[in-house]
């Protein structure tokens, strides 16, 4: 117990600085508390984030902000069904007068990466942004180049049904750590909305951390104690996912074509470290799995052509495993 005592002062400490960051980015972005958190939770565990809604929800803005107050360096791709894989990894140019070839580097060679509307570019396309995120690095002609650290990429697409756009593979989807679906604002927040940008309203944001302070609070994070019990409730969680009728919920199983895979446990238990973090807390307890539950598993869970036919959606699967599987 004196272990999480100190586990709990230093995590205290360390994650001071959540608060001044969240208090730079309301100056710019107003609401979408959600979104925010969720990017941080990206931030802090190194797992990329998926964010999905229609146009105009302050998604960019919302990336752009978080660089601003990271100071790190940061690149936004728009995805277009045009652009190639050297657009965004670089490609060789050749130089005659020496007979050589040099390498130009892409946009992908940065910190924060914003993968805009990533769903509509073609599948050649995302499989190069894909690769990099997975294997964090990049191979241009016969030379490997290490990515930055830190490295990251949030990537926005918008709902399946508009036109013009190529759906993510599910094995693709899988290396995203979170799906956030980013919502409307309230009448309130989009009022304040209204009124910053009609009155000509300009916010100076600061930086708060630098990338290897970011490091170190990953390595906090890392450390932050998780229960073996918690640990089993997770893993209860993603194989009900998998065996539904095992875990009474046999009415799931004809609806669930393909369950959770092993990332998926692994991704709930950091993100899950991370969301205590944000709490200023040195452990996990069950909130912190449930918060995050439904933004790790819902692009997990393939369904069938019957539970589409009967319009049900992942994320209605994934709560009636959260409302059936028992807290420890």
């Amino acid at each position: 117990m004196q272990d999480i005592r100190i586990l709990n002062e230093l995590v205290r400490q360390e994650s001071q600085f959540i608060d001044g960051l969240l208090a730079e980015m309301q100056k710019v972005v107003v609401g979408q508390t959600e979104m925010v958190e969720r990017l941080l939770i990206g931030m802090l565990t190194g797992g990329h984030v998926l964010l999905e809604g229609v146009p105009g929800l302050a998604k960019t803005l919302t990336v752009r902000t978080l660089a601003d107050t990271m100071q790190v360096a940061f690149q936004r791709i728009q995805f277009t069904p045009d652009l190639l894989p050297a657009d965004i990894l670089g490609t060789q140019i050749y130089n005659p007068r020496d007979q050589t070839f040099s390498v130009k580097k892409g946009p992908i060679f940065s910190n924060l990466i914003l993968a805009d509307e990533i769903n509509r570019a073609p599948a050649k396309v995302q499989s190069a942004l894909l690769e990099a995120m997975q294997e964090r690095q990049v191979t241009i002609g016969e030379t490997t180049f290490k990515l930055a650290s830190p490295f990251l990429v949030l990537a926005t697409q918008n709902p399946i049904e508009q036109e013009g756009t190529y759906p993510l593979p599910e094995a693709q989807v899988d290396r995203f750590m979170l799906m956030v679906k980013v919502g409307y604002p309230s009448k309130e927040e989009e009022l304040k909305i209204l009124e910053q940008a009609t009155s000509g309203y300009s916010a100076d944001v600061q930086g708060i951390i630098t990338g290897e302070q970011l490091q170190k609070a990953r390595d906090v994070v890392r450390d932050i104690h998780i229960d073996d019990q918690l640990k089993r409730y997770i893993i209860d969680l993603i194989f009900a996912t998998r065996e539904p009728r095992k875990h009474g919920l046999g009415d799931a199983s004809e609806y669930i074509e393909f369950g959770a895979s092993p990332r998926a446990s692994i991704y709930l238990t950091m993100a899950a470290k991370a969301h205590a973090f944000l709490r200023h807390r040195g452990y996990v307890i069950p909130e912190d799995i449930k918060a995050v539950g439904m933004d790790v598993l819902r692009h997990r869970v393939i369904l069938t052509y019957q539970a589409e036919a009967e319009q049900l959606t992942s994320e209605d699967i994934v709560q009636r495993i959260f409302d059936r599987i028992d807290v420890p």
